[in-house]
């Protein structure tokens, strides 16, 4: 016998008593599974419980991607603060009320420290700012280079993929989530139809109402994932966007620019289209970093350079005021009692019927403009942190509402969050093991500890939904739009 073999514990043993590794059908199978096992691992495995590997290089726009993600965050703990706390919305109590409105002073509802409880609708208008911005970078860099038969092409391939792109996710997403309830006998919200074939039709005919860009009436939620409202509304701004670009290809300069603002007015001041007039902005922001690239600004523009440092700083102050603005009410009476908005509620265009969007307008634009100017800001949201959640933005943004209404409100009503539906439902489950609520408002030890599961939960889910539906569905859809192409356009 070799002496490679003669002891078990000898080095060279495996190379010679391993010989089915010699087959190469053995081979191909065992490099098989371990690849198919290796990919489920890496499926699983949440990114953050790895070992941090090389920094990869940001791009010029990372930034962008870590304030969609902080962005997705602020919606999250948004959504859990007023969730938890239905009660106390009911007795007039809501976080989204102004310090001091009524005699009642909450640290939550400060200017700038209540962006983070309640800063969910300021994160929307954000969403759609970003939106406005990157879907026209592209363009508008065609644009300023000539290349006019390249834009067409751009633009027909985006709004071919949009939709889908949008939609595919939250068909997936909200499906799995209906199937759930009745798969486990699984109380949550909305309640459940006697049975799947009937929720399987309410879902189906739900969907395809709420997903048609031009419906003009009917309920603006989808009752599967309420959070979702803002689907169609970034669709619909998307089709703004991209019609704009193709209106506007040929126009000069100053005219571009021109037409931006005059959409802008129309959109905020003579008709109610708040989420248009975000959209614009996003492209007015973008057409202007890409002319300050080429150092073709206005003249107009070019004579502030020496104040920019104090302007950016005043747009950021201002922006992080009015991403404040109280919203638990449309009556702009309740509004004016508040203190700090009695005069600028003055503002508010008669053409606006709800007013925090006129706020919350200049609130994201003021936000994105000062951000790559600010060096310590813009620092912030490229750090890992921040890029991470840009990474997961979109699926956090469809997950974290499900997870509130199944193991959220349970471990809420578990520790002393009781709301009046779980009386039905849920009722074993209230106060099953109560905390304390000590601390301030809004960060009482027993909000604060079901989070220990809920976060680390809700980002884990995020990163599933990413890895099996977000990430595939824009391949897919890229792959769709290159199969439908004539032989001549693939070129």
């Amino acid at each position: 016998m070799s002496a490679k073999t003669d002891n078990l514990l000898e080095k060279g043993y495996w190379e010679e008593v391993e010989t089915e590794s010699k087959d190469p059908l053995f081979a191909r199978v065992r490099t098989g599974v371990t690849n198919v096992s290796k990919g489920c691992v890496d499926l699983v495995r949440p990114s953050w419980t790895k070992s941090p590997g090389r920094s990869k290089q940001l791009h010029r726009t990372a930034w962008l991607d870590g304030l969609r993600g902080f962005a997705a965050f602020l919606v999250y703990w948004h959504h859990h603060q007023l969730w938890s706390r239905e009660a106390m919305s009911q007795a007039g109590d809501s976080f989204e009320n102004g310090f001091g409105y009524d005699g009642r002073y909450f640290f939550a509802c400060l200017p700038g420290v209540r962006t983070f409880f309640t800063g969910g609708h300021f994160a929307v208008t954000v969403f759609f700012v970003i939106s406005g911005y990157v879907l026209s970078v592209k363009s508008l860099g065609l644009i300023h280079n000539g290349e006019f038969t390249k834009l067409g092409d751009t633009v027909a391939s985006a709004l071919f993929r949009r939709w889908p792109r949008l939609h595919m996710p939250l068909i997936a997403t909200t499906f799995l989530y209906m199937t759930s309830w009745h798969a486990f006998g699984i109380w949550a919200v909305p309640d459940p139809k006697k049975n799947y074939r009937e929720e399987l039709w309410n879902w189906y005919s739900e969907f395809k109402q709420f997903t048609f860009v031009f419906r003009s009436g009917g309920e603006p939620w989808f009752t599967y994932n309420f959070h979702s409202w803002s689907i169609p509304v970034e669709f619909r701004g998307s089709i703004v966007v991209y019609t704009c670009l193709l209106a506007f290809s040929r126009c000069t300069r100053n005219a571009r620019l021109g037409c931006y603002c005059g959409l802008i007015f129309y959109f905020m001041y003579i008709a109610d289209g708040w989420f248009c007039a975000l959209f614009i902005s996003g492209m007015l922001l973008c057409e202007l970093d890409l002319l300050a690239a080429r150092d073709e600004l206005p003249r107009f523009l070019k004579r502030l350079e020496r104040f920019k440092k104090f302007i950016y700083y005043v747009l950021f102050i201002s922006s992080i005021y009015l991403g404040g603005v109280p919203s638990h009410s449309f009556d702009l009476t309740s509004l004016r009692n508040s203190p700090g908005w009695y005069f600028l509620s003055y503002l508010k265009p008669q053409a606006v019927f709800d007013y925090k969007w006129f706020y919350l307008f200049w609130a994201a634009t003021f936000m994105v403009a000062c951000i790559p100017r600010i060096l310590w800001l813009k620092a912030f949201f490229e750090t890992k942190f921040c890029q991470y959640l840009g990474r997961i933005s979109f699926s956090l943004y469809l997950v974290h509402g499900p997870v509130i209404w199944t193991l959220g409100d349970r471990l809420y009503a578990a520790t002393g969050w009781p709301r009046e539906a779980h009386a039905l439902g849920l009722h074993g489950w209230v106060n099953r093991f109560p905390l304390p609520k000590t601390g301030p408002k809004g960060l009482e030890f027993s909000y604060l500890a079901p989070h220990l599961i809920l976060l680390p939960l809700t980002l884990w889910l995020a990163e599933l939904v990413t890895k099996l539906f977000d990430e595939p569905s824009n391949r897919f859809c890229q792959w769709l739009y290159r199969k439908t192409l004539a032989p001549s356009t693939k070129a």
